[in-house]
This record gives structure tokens, sequence and C-alpha cells, in this order.
């Protein structure tokens, strides 16, 4: 028996160090995953004669269109009002310069976009295939295809090829520095260009405060009040451990904690440490006893006898949903409301990100994390990068290695390339239990060695989503009304995951949406909900001020900085957030 076990045991040690090998290899993307969803595609289009009968008219069509827009153009000229054969998604800037109505240039960015449209085509709808395979093989044409777009070539870009007869192929000899430039930076595990304007510290994350609590995991930040007086019920943010929590505290101008400071809030905050190899037994229960159990005490002794807003962040605010649930579970009534931002809590529909998400890619993570500890933050921000490829990538090689550009660094920008880690068996059970199995919307999920039930969730809430959220879509934040009746205040706010939460007053361009339903109301659809919530110009942090203050008490005098077992014992932002 015990020689059945150790055989065992070494076919899954083999096993483990070959697919970490083949993560490795493919940067960390299921090869498997890749083919299974291929040969699920090709198999059932080969057998779907309509659908191919229905493809072979559509090339037929879009050729006899090109051919005829190339007759109208040649003809034509530079005429811009001549009409395009194909108008580009509403969203696609690539084309939108006028260089491009310049023969033969157009003509390339509409055969461009005619078989964009054909792949389009080719990857939905065939009978048959899996709805998970059928997205991962359009996301992959998509991809595939955006490699070949003439925008991202130098000699098919007129804009670049204008900007190279002007300047004498000056902004080609920008451009190469700058790659090389990047190249040095990426070997020397140094941060991009423009970064070191944004110290931590320095440049952001500057709102004073200090640390009154660190365990192997947090600190725990107070703020120094900026009022005589502040509402009573302080605020506990809990941000996301897959990133640094001062994309909150940014610069003075656009930090919401300084925001809330000088709204009379006493504010508290989370500093999630950066893990490395011996934090690899970390799990989802160590982040909410380590976390946020252990910063709602240090609060309770540091402010007694007050009820808190606990307030979470992406990953943060699903921690925190998971915790209230328990909490209402086991009758602690601690917590004075609940503040969720771009947070899931049903993760049936998580977006394009569930693309990167199944039992084989899983598996592969997995076995490359039991080698190294942690999931580094380069391949999370990989898939990041894939999901806004046109974005994060073609717009940024084209402007600064071919037009020489250097795009300017802003505090944002600078935040984003300071990147953390997270440990192996935290993100596996993460990845497992939430993403791929949905046991926290099922009722499935633990805490305390119990299941809990958003079902059980009675607090006054606040969400809010964003319109262009690619980790955390606004339909699946909004899933969070028919899990539980509790009084739901719901805030659709322009921009993205990180945008639309860095949103201070005063922007002219930024607007939101907004709607309560009250405990026990009926649940409204995503695109009813659409519908019925008026539209709200500017920013969504007054509306969000409003509803704590309509559930606060009246200010009283600031709590000392503190107390007995949570003495200051550092500056703000204290040290976690300088690990890198």
């Amino acid at each position: 028996m015990p020689d059945t076990f150790s055989a065992a045991a070494l076919a899954d040690q083999l096993d483990t160090q070959f697919h970490a090998a083949l993560a490795r290899r493919f940067f960390s993307l299921s090869p498997a995953a890749g083919l299974l969803a291929a040969s699920d595609w090709a198999l059932h289009l080969a057998v779907s004669p309509g659908k191919c009968m229905a493809l072979a008219r559509l090339a037929l069509r879009q050729s006899e269109e090109l051919a005829g827009y190339a007759r109208e153009r040649m003809t034509a000229g530079a005429d811009p009002q001549l009409r395009h054969g194909v108008q580009p998604p509403a969203q696609d800037r690539r084309f939108a310069a006028p260089e491009w109505q310049q023969w033969p240039f157009n003509y390339m960015h509409q055969s461009f976009l005619l078989t964009q449209q054909w792949w389009a085509a080719a990857t939905h709808g065939v009978k048959g295939v899996e709805k998970h395979h059928e997205n991962v093989v359009a996301f992959a044409a998509r991809q595939l295809l955006d490699v070949f777009s003439p925008g991202n070539q130098l000699a098919t870009n007129p804009v670049v090829l204008q900007r190279t007869l002007q300047q004498g192929g000056a902004n080609l000899l920008r451009g190469a520095l700058n790659a090389a430039d990047d190249l040095q930076r990426l070997a020397a595990g140094k941060p991009p260009a423009g970064t070191e304007d944004f110290v931590v510290g320095r440049d952001v994350a500057v709102t004073p405060g200090k640390v009154v609590l660190r365990n192997r995991l947090v600190e725990l930040i107070q703020y120094t009040p900026t009022t005589e007086a502040v509402h009573p019920e302080p605020i506990l943010i809990v941000p996301a451990w897959i990133m640094k929590y001062y994309i909150l505290d940014l610069s003075p101008h656009n930090s919401l904690i300084r925001y809330l400071v000088d709204q009379g809030h006493t504010v508290f905050c989370l500093s999630w440490k950066n893990p490395g190899y011996e934090d690899r037994d970390l799990g989802m229960d160590d982040y909410l006893k380590l976390g946020f159990h252990a910063a709602l005490d240090a609060v309770n002794a540091i402010v007694p006898k007050r009820k808190v807003h606990a307030t979470g962040y992406c990953l943060g605010g699903t921690l925190l949903a998971i915790a209230a649930a328990a909490m209402a579970r086991d009758g602690d009534a601690r917590l004075a409301s609940l503040s969720l931002f771009a947070a899931q809590t049903d993760f049936s529909e998580p977006g394009e990100l569930g693309l990167f998400i199944d039992e084989s890619q899983v598996n592969l993570l997995e076995a490359q994390m039991t080698q190294t500890g942690y999931l580094k933050a380069s391949q999370m921000a990989g898939a990041f990068q894939m999901l806004r490829s046109y974005d994060l990538l073609w717009s940024r090689l084209v402007n600064e290695y071919l037009l020489g550009e250097r795009t300017p660094m802003n505090d944002l920008m600078a935040w984003n390339a300071d990147a953390t880690r997270m440990p192996a068996r935290m993100h596996a059970q993460y990845l497992r239990r939430l993403f791929l199995d949905d046991d926290l919307s099922r009722g499935r999920y633990p805490a305390g060695g119990k299941p809990v039930a958003l079902s059980d969730l009675t607090l006054p809430t606040f969400m809010v989503g964003t319109l262009t959220d690619h980790v955390a879509p606004w339909r699946s934040v909004h899933k969070l009304h028919y899990l539980t009746t509790a009084e739901i205040t719901f805030a659709l706010t322009s921009g993205g995951h990180n945008a639309g939460i860095v949103n201070p007053p005063g922007h002219p361009r930024r607007h939101h949406q907004i709607l309560t339903r009250p405990a026990g109301g009926s649940y409204m659809a995503p695109d009813d909900w659409l519908a019925a919530a008026p539209d709200v110009p500017g920013s969504w942090w007054p509306a969000w001020v409003q509803w704590l203050q309509a559930r606060s008490g009246a200010p009283v005098a600031p709590p000392h900085v503190g107390a007995r077992g949570y003495k200051a014992i550092a500056d703000a932002p204290g040290s976690y957030v300088l690990e890198k």
C-alpha cells in the first residue's frame, strides 16, 4: 500500500512539473484549452453546411462590395463625402484620422474591417459549439486579426508615413530609442519610463495618516481628520489585493480617501502585503481573518460603540460581501452599511475575463503557482492587456515606436505599473470556488467553516458599476439585486474598472445613472434598470457621500489616533505598499 501511495504521489508530482513547464512555455495560457475550443468550433462548423454556405455568400457579397468601393474611390479621388463600405465599430478609433480616406489606405482599412466582419460571423452562431469555446475562438480571431491591422504596420499606416516624411525619419529614430529604453527597463525589472515622477508617499498616497495595525498580511491606516467634527460612524475600506491600495489615494486632487476625510469622515484603509514564496499557503480564510476581521476589531477599539460603514473595491468588495454575509449569519451587527465598487458577487457571467478561466487554464496556473508560490503580477497584466489590446498594446506601440511620441505618464498609469502578486493557495481557491463553481451566489461558499448566503444581507447597500468595465462588467455587478432583498442604491458611472472609480467632482465629461431599490422591492433586470435610472452629470462621489451621511449620526469630535493595542507604529502610507 505505501508503494501505491508513493507511486501516485510521484505521478502527481511529475504531472505538476510538466504542466508548470507548459505554463512557462505558453505564457501561462493553456494550449489544451485553446485546442479544445478550436476543435469544438472547427468540427461543428464542418458539419454545418448551411452555416458554411452562409459564410461563402457573405464572402462573395463582401468581395463585390469591396470591388465596387475600390472603383468608386479611385474615380472620386480624395472626396471625403463618398460613402464607406463598412463603418467601423463605435469604439474603433484606429481609422478616424483623415489620412485614412486617401487611396490606397481607404481600401486597406475597408478590407480589414470586412475581414473582421467575416470572422465575427464565422466564429459566432455555429450550432453545437459550447458558449465558452465560441467566446475563446472569437476572441482569438480578433487578437490575431489585430496583429495584421494596417494601422499597426509602418508601410500601411498613412499617419506614420506622413510623419516620417515630414520629420525625415526622426520619429522612427525616437521610436527606436523608446523601444531600446523599454527593453532595457524590462530586462532590469524596472518600471516604465515616467513612473519615477510618481513616488509612493511623495507624489501619490500622500493623505496624512498613521499605521495602527500590522500583521503578516495587512497594515491598517487611520487617516488624520481635516474637519473639527466628524460623523461618528467610521469608514473601513477593503481594497483588492490584486492591486496596491493607493488607487483610492492617488494625487491629492483625485484621492477618494482625501475627499472622504475632507467631507468629515473618519477613514480607515487596509494595505495588503505583497506576498512572496513564504506566503504561498495563505488562503481566503486568512484574508478574512487577518485582513477584514483584524481591521474591524481595530476600528472597533479605536472608535468604540459605533457601527462601521464597510466599503470594498473589486476583489476587496467580494471579500467584504462574504464577510458581511457571515456576520449576518452569526448575528454580528457591527456594520452600519455596505458599499461595493466594481465588485462581483455572482460569477456566472464574469465577462471577457472568463475567457482565461476554465478547468484546463486553472489547472495550469495551479501547477505553475506550486513552484513559484504565487501568481506573478505580469501574468495578470498580460491577461488584462489582451482584453484591451488596442488601448493597452497596439496604440501604444504605434504612438511610441512608430510616431516616436511617448505617452505622458500620469498617476493612474504609474499606479497600474505598480502591480502585486497573489499567494498560490488563495488564488487557486478564488479561481475555483468563485469563478469556476460560482459558490458564493449559490450559497455554498464557506466562511468560518459554514456556508454563507447573500440572501442574509439586510444592510443598506451602495453599489457602483462602470460602463466599460472588462474586469467586473456592470451587469454582473448588478446581479446582487436578485441575490438579496436589501435596500440597494446602484450607480452606473462612465469610465472603466479604474477610471470610473477614480472619479473626482469637476470632470466635465463624467456622468452617472443612479436608482434606489427599496428593501423588499421587486427585482429589476439590468436593461430595465438602464432605461429607468435617471442620468446625472458629474461624479458619483457626492451622491455616495450624501448616502453615507444620511445613514450616519450628527458630527462629533474626531477619535484619537490608535488605541490600546493599536498604537500608531508608522506614518502613512506604511511599508507594505512599498514592497515590490
